[in-house]
């Protein structure tokens, strides 16, 4: 190979996205890397916990794919604890019958899935739609940057950290989506917020946009900041209008 190819190549794969599957069957690991590693991606693929945590840490990762039903391991405590430590996206690997895994993966970390068997095409515009999902998030950063916090009620959202702080000091984990969203209130507190205007703020998209994904996260933002999330005070729900962050706000700069 020419010297300025190989160059070339070096460099390519130094700056592509870094892909790591966690899933126990062989065939679908080797269908996963010999697949995106062909559209730009650099794809790690292991076939257990351990090995996955050993790549996070010591590993730039762009984006996480992960296989719930694994011999011997928990996959949703995987995917907790790889979210109370990381903010690196995490898509779901469930076959056909596990909806309600899919459902608690959601509800605990995960930003997208896929069900088994899959298109590998859809599952790569799936992954480019993640990957365009946090680019957008951090071509915003720098005017998140021009603050530190935001605080309300006694908690504390760290918007340079991604760390929400309850009164009593303790953390909360964030998804990405969540933590996107709350932005969004806390950035326009005591307003109605349509939904069209929490999925464009907070850029919850997916390859199919759909209102339904606000009420989710926002049922998951009521249980993690309300006292009583069926009755709620600080998220109110606006009848045919939208949603209202009710709490005042102070921003850290």
């Amino acid at each position: 190979m020419p010297r300025e190819t190989a160059a070339l190549v070096a460099l390519m794969t130094a700056v592509a996205p870094h892909v790591l599957a966690l899933d126990d069957d062989p065939d679908i690991r080797r269908v996963l890397v010999d697949y995106l590693s062909g559209q730009d991606l650099r794809v790690s693929a292991v076939s257990t916990g351990q090995e996955m945590l050993a790549i996070l840490a010591n590993e730039p990762v762009d984006l996480l794919l992960l296989d719930l039903r694994l011999p011997g391991e928990n996959g949703l405590e995987l995917a907790r604890h790889v979210r109370e430590n990381s903010s690196v996206p995490i898509l779901i690997l469930s076959g056909q019958s596990e909806e309600a895994d899919r459902i608690m993966g959601l509800e605990l970390a995960a930003d997208d899935y896929v069900t088994k068997p899959f298109s590998p095409r859809e599952l790569l515009a799936r992954i480019r739609a993640v990957l365009r999902r946090m680019q957008a998030s951090e071509s915003r950063e720098p005017a998140r940057k021009e603050l530190r916090a935001y605080r309300f009620a006694g908690w504390e959202l760290n918007a340079r950290l991604h760390h929400l702080t309850d009164p009593a000091g303790r953390r909360v984990p964030l998804t990405n989506g969540e933590f996107s969203l709350l932005c969004a209130f806390l950035s326009a507190p005591r307003r109605v917020l349509t939904r069209d205007q929490l999925l464009e703020r907070s850029r919850l998209h997916s390859l199919e946009v759909y209102d339904r994904s606000i009420d989710v996260t926002i049922l998951r933002l009521r249980r993690k900041i309300e006292a009583d999330p069926s009755n709620p005070r600080l998220l109110t729900t606006e009848r045919g209008a939208g949603y209202t962050f009710t709490a005042e706000v102070s921003v850290l700069r």
